[in-house]
């Protein structure tokens, strides 16, 4: 393991955790020469997880890739990182209990948005306004609409 920050090879391991499920290890490691720290995370290698695509294509899971449009999405917003992390692993943890341990995007997209809706609203605006790929200010006005009518006890 090399440090990010200073790209030596050597630190020491400060705390290792497992998750519940006991699938992940979490390891907080400081770096021996710059004295950083950061933390790793060790995950049992599996059969890959497939993301099919709207065209049918098939692409190797990749949860950076959810994780980047969750923190676009909640760029200066009161949201942790802890959170965004949460909400990946849980669409990873559905994405490997399901069958043939494939998804389609639209369902990723779909458990995504569902998150983010009751996690924060300008989020879940921000993501949606990607993700359904409003056409014209009237597609986002009804999103909107559809968001202001909605109750809190519906969710």
């Amino acid at each position: 393991m090399h440090c990010p920050f200073c790209n030596n090879p050597q630190d020491k391991v400060l705390d290792s955790r497992e998750r519940k499920d006991g699938s992940v290890v979490r390891r907080r490691r400081q770096c021996l020469s710059c004295k950083r720290r950061f933390t790793t995370y060790e995950r049992i290698e599996d059969i890959p997880a497939m993301v099919v695509k709207k065209d049918n294509r098939r692409e190797l899971f990749n949860r950076n890739k959810i994780l980047e449009g969750l923190l676009t999405a909640c760029s200066k917003r009161p949201v942790s990182a802890t959170m965004l992390e949460e909400i990946v692993d849980e669409i990873e943890q559905r994405l490997y209990e399901s069958p043939g341990k494939e998804m389609s995007s639209h369902e990723i997209g779909e458990l995504v948005i569902k998150r983010l809706h009751s996690l924060d609203e300008v989020a879940y605006v921000r993501f949606a306004s990607v993700y359904r790929q409003f056409k014209d200010i009237n597609q986002f006005m009804t999103e909107l609409k559809d968001l202001l009518d909605k109750k809190p006890d519906e969710e």
